[in-house]
C-alpha cells in the first residue's frame, strides 16, 4: 500500500472530481483521477488503484440514475465500446500512454473551441448518426482502457444530441459502468490489480460514494443550459493537463 502522504494529497481531489464526474456532473473532469495521481506514482499503477474506486462510483451511479437513459443510445455505443477495450487490450504493450494522452488531451480542447464557437448556439439538437456514433463509441473504449480518459471521446457524440442533463448522466453511468466492468479481467492479467494497489484503492474508496452523489445532487440543481457550459468548460482544464503531461512524457 502507498503510504506516501504528497500521493494522497493529490489522490484525495482526484478521487472526488472523477466522483462528481461519476454523478453525470461534468464527464470529462473523470479523465483528471490518473493524471493527478501520476503526479507522484506510475500511470499505470494510477490506472489500477482508481479502477476498483471507478467501479463503486459506478454502483452508486446505476443506483443514482436508475430508469433515466436513453436506451437507442446504449444500443448503439455499448457494442462498440466493447470492441476498443478490446482493441486496448490487444495493443497494451504497443500504444504509447503519453501518445493516448496527447490525442485525447487535443480531442478536448478542439471539442470545446468547437463548442463555444459554433456548437453552443445550435437551437436544435444534433441528429443522431449511426456511423459517428460507432466510432466515437469505439475510441471512448479504447482510451477509457488505455488512461480512464473515455470521457471526451463519448461527449463528442453524445453532447450534441443535447440530451436532458439527467437522461445524459443515467446514459453516461450506465455506459461507463459496463466499460469499466468490461476492463477488470485485462487488468489482472496486464498485473494491474496488484494487493499493493488494491490496498492502496481500499484507502480511498470510503470517498466514492460520496462524491458520486455529490455530482448526482448538483446535476438536478443546474438548469440544462448551464450544465452544457460548466460541462464544456471543464474539459479545457483536462486537455491543457492531458497535452502537457504528454508533452514532458515525450521529452
Amino acid at each position: 500500500m502507498i503510504t506516501d502522504p504528497l500521493f494522497y494529497l493529490v489522490a484525495v481531489p482526484a478521487v472526488i472530481l472523477v466522483g462528481l464526474a461519476k454523478g453525470g456532473f461534468g464527464g470529462a473532469i473523470s479523465m483528471l483521477g490518473v493524471p493527478l495521481m501520476a503526479l507522484t506514482i506510475s500511470p499505470v499503477a494510477a490506472a489500477g488503484i482508481m479502477l476498483p474506486i471507478l467501479l463503486l462510483m459506478d454502483i452508486v451511479g446505476l443506483f443514482a440514475w436508475r430508469g433515466t437513459y436513453d436506451r437507442a443510445l446504449l444500443r448503439l455505443i455499448l457494442p462498440a465500446s466493447v470492441i476498443g477495450v478490446g482493441l486496448g487490450f490487444l495493443t497494451a504493450t504497443m500504444v504509447s500512454a503519453n501518445g493516448v494522452r496527447f490525442l485525447v488531451g487535443a480531442l478536448c480542447l478542439l471539442f470545446a473551441a468547437h463548442w463555444f464557437v459554433t456548437a453552443r448556439h445550435r437551437i436544435a439538437p444534433k441528429a443522431p448518426d449511426k456511423a459517428r456514433g460507432f466510432f466515437w463509441g469505439v475510441i471512448s473504449g479504447f482510451t477509457s482502457f488505455a488512461t480512464h480518459a473515455g470521457g471526451p471521446p463519448f461527449q463528442v457524440y453524445v453532447m450534441p444530441l443535447r440530451l436532458e442533463p439527467p437522461v445524459y448522466a443515467g446514459t453516461t453511468v450506465i455506459f461507463f459502468a459496463v466499460t469499466n466492468a468490461l476492463k477488470v479481467i485485462p487488468f489482472f492479467l496486464l498485473g494491474q490489480l496488484s494487493p499493493d494497489n488494491l490496498a492502496t484503492s481500499a484507502v480511498l474508496l470510503p470517498l466514492a460514494p460520496l462524491a458520486t452523489l455529490g455530482g448526482v445532487w448538483l446535476v438536478k440543481r443546474v438548469d440544462r443550459e448551464r450544465f452544457y457550459v460548466v460541462t464544456t468548460a471543464l474539459l479545457v482544464p483536462v486537455g491543457l493537463k492531458l497535452v502537457y503531461d504528454s508533452v514532458i512524457g515525450f521529452l
